[in-house]
């Protein structure tokens, strides 16, 4: 039986650039949920993950195929925490969305994956991804102060030199590129004519979000299939459509998609505050991008980060707290 609270409410999940060495060691420590969650993702890549993340070196969290499961354990080890304390993804959300990698722990959260075929999913993503191109070939480039045609119009002209698309819409004013070096670079000294406040590369190992990201798809097709999936008990604003989705095979379709398309973040945040009516987003796991770029694409709608033990209080008392009237 759904539960209509006050407020609409998505909880949504961070991608590659949230991650820090030392993220989740306080849940680790306070939660036995917490515990179990990263010993899960331990067992089933084979390997002490948590140790990376609470005590490793930045360069190899870095690494993609690091990066993409220890955000995920993050995450989950927050919605597992959360669950022990009363509050379910099913009852106290009305949607999920998750940026890029996020997506997944998302669906993982939604139960549409369990959390160790997430982790397996998502170090075969960061291989898959870094395959797919040689290291040094490709390279992504952030691009702050200008709007979405205008670097549209600027990929479009340095793909003349080379693969160069818009591989992220994060929120106005902030989007990315992604292809080959030398386009890159051409879009640099494009976007910095056009008046851009800021053009620079991203400390990333490959080009993701374009076309040159196929091999990686393709991958990525072969895994999913392999995989069990359930509806999500929520629906979830996929990347590549923005807009909500419920049935996990076409969620299947998305993913795959995912891999080689733009991140339409700026268009989930507003679909959520405009079609879905949602008036508060929570950020479920590591750092605070995401509200950042909340904030800079929806001012009406609240922004919380949920990563510590005392957000997770926080966060508990405030759904708690709201009135609720069974439906």
């Amino acid at each position: 039986m759904k539960v209509q609270t006050m407020n609409r409410r998505a909880f949504t999940f961070p991608g590659q650039g949230s991650q820090a060495i030392g993220m989740g060691l306080e849940l680790f420590q306070d939660f036995a949920e917490a515990r179990q969650v990263f010993e899960e993702v331990d067992d089933a890549l084979g390997e002490s993950l948590s140790s990376l993340i609470f005590e490793g070196s930045e360069d190899k969290l870095r690494l993609t195929r690091n990066t993409q499961p220890a955000l995920m354990a993050v995450s989950m080890a927050v919605v597992r925490v959360l669950e022990s304390r009363g509050i379910s993804i099913e009852r106290d959300s009305d949607f999920v969305a998750g940026h890029s990698l996020g997506e997944y722990s998302a669906l993982c959260a939604a139960g549409t994956f369990s959390i160790a075929d997430t982790a397996r999913l998502l170090r075969t993503r960061g291989d898959a991804m870094q395959r797919a191109v040689q290291v040094g070939s490709g390279a992504m480039a952030a691009i702050l102060g200008l709007d979405l045609p205008a670097v549209m119009d600027i990929a479009r002209n340095a793909s003349q030199i080379g693969v160069c698309e818009v591989a992220n819409d994060n929120a106005p004013g902030q989007v990315a590129v992604s292809g080959v070096v030398a386009a890159i670079e051409r879009a640099l000294e494009l976007a910095k004519s056009a008046g851009a406040k800021r053009a620079i590369m991203l400390p990333v190992s490959a080009p993701f979000h374009c076309s040159l990201m196929a091999p990686a798809a393709e991958e990525m097709e072969h895994a999913l299939a392999l995989v069990q999936m359930k509806d999500p008990v929520v629906p979830i604003i996929c990347n590549v459509l923005a807009s909500p989705l419920s049935d996990a095979g076409q969620i299947r379709k998305c993913l795959i998609r995912q891999v080689t398309s733009m991140v339409r973040w700026r268009e989930v945040v507003n679909w959520l505050a405009e079609e879905g009516g949602v008036e508060q987003l929570i950020e479920t796991g590591s750092g605070r991008v995401l509200s950042g770029l909340a904030r800079r694409i929806n001012r009406n709608m609240e922004t919380l980060a949920v990563g510590t033990p005392s957000e997770i209080s926080t966060l508990v008392a405030r759904i708690n707290g709201e009135e609720r009237d069974d439906v």
